[in-house]
């Protein structure tokens, strides 16, 4: 089987939920995504951080890519834009205290637990309605999406967005992997 017919079966089977095509496209595409993010000098979290979002991205989006074979072009160029987004805000950020920034890595267990919590949250937004993915998406993006391009893109009225919001954070504290995460 072909690359591209095997690249069109996993976007059919992930638009569907399954999670098994979701677990192969990530699987596939993961050195794709990484070797993007070390070709802008980002490493560790960072890229953890960058190919969770390329991810999010893709859940997002899916419906958009027309042309299967487009895939990896599509992912590159996600994955270029959050490294660029990455290092620009980088350079926003500059300590504003006396105090010396601690500069050390984080400990291996707080950097284990982010990754689980990143990982729960992205199977959880999978299993999502594609309507909820799409408005928490838009109010979670940086900067967030003013509610009336949510109300143009969603066709939801605006102050129905606020209380659609509090029900889709519900649905994700309801999902077993999530709400073990929240017991911690």
């Amino acid at each position: 089987m072909s690359h591209n017919t095997t690249d069109t079966l996993l976007l059919d089977h992930a638009a569907r939920g399954w999670e098994s095509a979701w677990r192969d496209i990530v699987r596939s595409y993961t050195p794709l995504v990484r070797a993007v993010c070390l070709r802008h000098g980002i490493r560790g979290a960072d890229a953890d951080d960058v190919g969770a979002t390329v991810w999010l991205r893709l859940v997002l989006n899916l419906r958009t890519i027309r042309q299967p074979e487009a895939l990896p072009g599509w992912l590159a160029t996600t994955t270029r834009r959050e490294c660029l987004m990455l290092m620009r805000g980088r350079h926003r950020h500059t300590p504003t205290d006396d105090e010396p920034v601690d500069q050390s890595e984080p400990a291996a267990d707080v950097s284990l637990l982010d990754t689980e919590r990143h990982e729960a949250l992205r199977q959880a937004l999978v299993l999502l309605p594609e309507r909820d993915r799409t408005l928490l998406s838009l109010l979670f993006s940086d900067p967030p999406t003013p509610y009336d391009t949510i109300v143009e893109n969603l066709g939801i009225p605006r102050g129905s967005i606020g209380p659609t919001r509090q029900r889709c954070l519900a649905r994700i504290r309801r999902i077993p992997s999530i709400a073990a995460l929240l017991d911690d």
